[in-house]
């Protein structure tokens, strides 16, 4: 991480804690510590992050990113640690809202081996697809009652 890249973090990060009303920049405002608490994390790694002295570690930026409003992914790209690429969001993983995944699909997902992929369709297939035999006959007749029920 380069000084520039921490700078960077740092004033982003403050201009964050300030906008959620932590008073960082008094002495006695108490921002640091409040954050701290409020987070469960150390005062010390708040305190070295905006004097610039270091960046924190995943567990602090985990802890702080929901008291700022942003998500840890933004405060991971933001730091520098990962690219948006190699932390994709969420909805660019997804199918188009169209695709029907097929059986086999399903089989991958669960871990069916490719050499039992046939049986796990034509049996999960059975489950599905109406039965003909009893199609079209007459509902089945309801249980008899007993004096007891």
């Amino acid at each position: 991480m380069t000084t520039r890249g921490l700078d960077e973090f740092a004033g982003w990060v403050e201009g964050l804690m300030r906008q959620r009303g932590y008073d960082i920049d008094s002495p006695r405002g108490g921002g640091k510590s409040r954050i701290a608490d409020e987070a469960g994390v150390h005062r010390a790694a708040v305190t070295r992050l905006l004097q610039r002295q270091s960046m924190p570690d995943l567990e602090t930026m985990r802890r702080i990113a929901p008291l700022l409003g942003v998500s840890v992914r933004d405060m991971l790209i933001r730091s520098g640690r990962v690219s948006p690429e190699e932390l994709p969001m969420a909805a660019d993983l997804l199918p188009p809202s169209d695709w029907q995944p097929s059986m086999e699909d399903f089989a991958r997902w669960l871990g069916v081996p490719d050499e039992r992929m046939g049986v796990f369709v034509k049996v999960v297939n059975q489950f599905l697809e109406p039965d003909t035999e009893t199609e079209g006959s007459a509902a089945a007749p309801e249980p008899r009652r007993t004096a007891r029920d």
